[in-house]
């Protein structure tokens, strides 16, 4: 039988009962402190450090680090002296130059230059604040990855996901405060949705994942509602109020093991984890339930139309932040790691994307949704602009793009700048400490007093550095 991708590998561990769904709430990485009181005060609203310009964030992860000389960085003299050797830079002097393999086009009256294979996301140029100045500490794709996500490439520390929902809670107490959709098994796997040292509640909660695309493909096929299915989430066995009993049954027990032995956070964080799967019960399947949107609905994400997986993930992230949920991320559906054949693979790449992040963002804006949600869409790293081989790029952590829109950034407008030849940031340098930053920003968090106590000391997730982009703020 074909696995069910959404639903976690050990659902036979406690199936059809309340500790079952407890199990999917709790799936990621159980063993983490979480807050002195067994309650569900880990999701209640917090109060923001100054006015927040964004509530949510959904975080578009296109792993494998998308070429920016090819989608956003538009490099006149790259495109001129293409196929030339390079003179410029240290590490690349030497290197034949490859200009952009597709045309680039301007989109919006703001005159925004993307390349022509995003068609469907142009249309928001006004809305895209495209950051062109981009940089990290290393450029191999695991380390990269864990970094874009935790703020290191060395240490498990908590994700951004996580810190969000410790510094502002969620508005949905029957709804994890962060939601992972189909999160890659490889890159770091759990740790890039992981609560690490923060309370477990803080955690990301995994739909889908750890799957080849293609089983994920085959599945939803056979399926004849639109919506994924999350199974075991009603209990046909126990009434509601029996599962309350059999839950205080088992919180009264955890408690006495607490009292008896007060250092056991993996206790605290079950207890936590099966009340609010017990409240899951009531919200979840009518938020994964596409079903009820309209025809029109469904046709601008593009679902119905071949593999659409990501279509259908892009749908759930509006209606999971709609729903309350504070922080959603979606992996692409496949790997922007072009060293060869870029010609003919990035229209593909492009293509598995585009339909349905434009229509995302269109979703967004007409339902008032778009000026409190952030939206994110990057890589780890970008790609150099010459060829190592034959039509490839190798990859690029000194300068790379990536774009935000929504939740209080200007749009139409790009933020720093690479080299002419888009080797290296010069202009407005963004390290990934300064981008943390600057999301805690717009969430109203101040990065520098968004703390967490463990080991004897302060950790934050920029840690040493960190500074406010405030060029892009609204």
């Amino acid at each position: 039988m074909t696995p069910d991708p959404f639903l976690p590998t050990r659902r036979d561990l406690l199936r059809q009962s309340t500790l079952g769904l407890g199990w999917l709430a709790f799936s990621a990485l159980a063993s983490k402190p979480s807050f002195a009181s067994a309650s569900a005060s880990g999701l209640t609203p917090r109060e923001t450090h100054f006015p927040a310009r964004a509530k949510h964030v959904i975080f578009l992860t296109m792993r494998g680090g998308p070429s920016h000389v090819d989608l956003l960085d538009y490099k006149p003299e790259l495109e001129k002296h293409s196929g030339k050797t390079s003179t410029t830079g240290r590490d690349s002097a030497g290197a034949k130059l490859l200009g952009p393999v597709h045309p680039f086009a301007r989109y919006g009256r703001s005159g925004l230059r993307m390349t022509s294979l995003l068609p469907r996301i142009g249309e928001h140029a006004d809305d895209l604040c495209i950051l062109n100045s981009m940089h990290t500490d290393v450029p191999n794709h695991s380390p990269a990855f864990v970094q874009m996500h935790t703020g290191s490439f060395q240490f498990v520390r908590p994700s951004l996901g996580a810190w969000t929902v410790y510094g502002l809670g969620s508005e949905n107490e029957n709804l994890p405060g962060f939601v992972t959709l189909n999160p890659p098994a490889g890159d770091g796997g759990a740790q890039n949705y992981g609560s690490a040292f923060l309370p477990s509640i803080c955690q990301g909660t995994r739909l889908g994942g750890g799957q080849l695309p293609g089983l994920y493909a085959a599945f939803m096929k056979r399926q004849e509602a639109p919506g994924p299915p999350m199974r075991n989430i009603a209990n046909p066995e126990r009434t509601p109020a029996e599962q309350r009993r059999q839950l205080d049954l088992l919180r009264g027990l955890n408690e006495r093991r607490l009292a008896r032995e007060p250092h056991q956070p993996e206790v605290e964080g079950m207890i936590e984890s099966f009340e609010l799967a017990f409240r899951m019960q009531s919200e979840v399947p009518g938020v994964l339930d596409v079903a009820e949107e309209s025809p029109e609905t469904l046709d601008l994400y593009g679902i119905g139309k071949g593999e659409d997986l990501f279509a259908r993930q892009c749908l759930l992230a509006r209606r999971l932040v709609e729903s309350g949920v504070r922080f959603v991320e979606i992996a692409s559906p496949g790997d922007w790691d072009h060293h060869a054949l870029i010609t003919r693979t990035l229209p593909e790449r492009c293509a598995s994307v585009d339909q349905a992040v434009g229509g995302l963002l269109t979703d967004l804006k007409r339902r008032g949704l778009l000026q409190d949600t952030l939206v994110v869409w990057g890589g780890e790293f970008g790609r150099t602009p010459y060829a190592p081989g034959l039509d490839g790029r190798d990859h690029n952590h000194k300068g790379f793009s990536l774009w935000m829109a929504g939740g209080g950034v200007k749009g139409g407008i790009n933020y720093g700048a690479t080299d002419e030849i888009g080797y290296e940031a010069v202009e407005n340098p963004m390290h990934i400490r300064d981008w943390h930053a600057t999301i805690l920003h717009l969430l109203g968090l101040d990065h520098k007093r968004l703390t967490f106590n463990y080991g004897g000391r302060n950790f934050r997730l920029t840690e040493t550095g960190g500074e406010v982009a405030r060029g892009i703020l609204a």
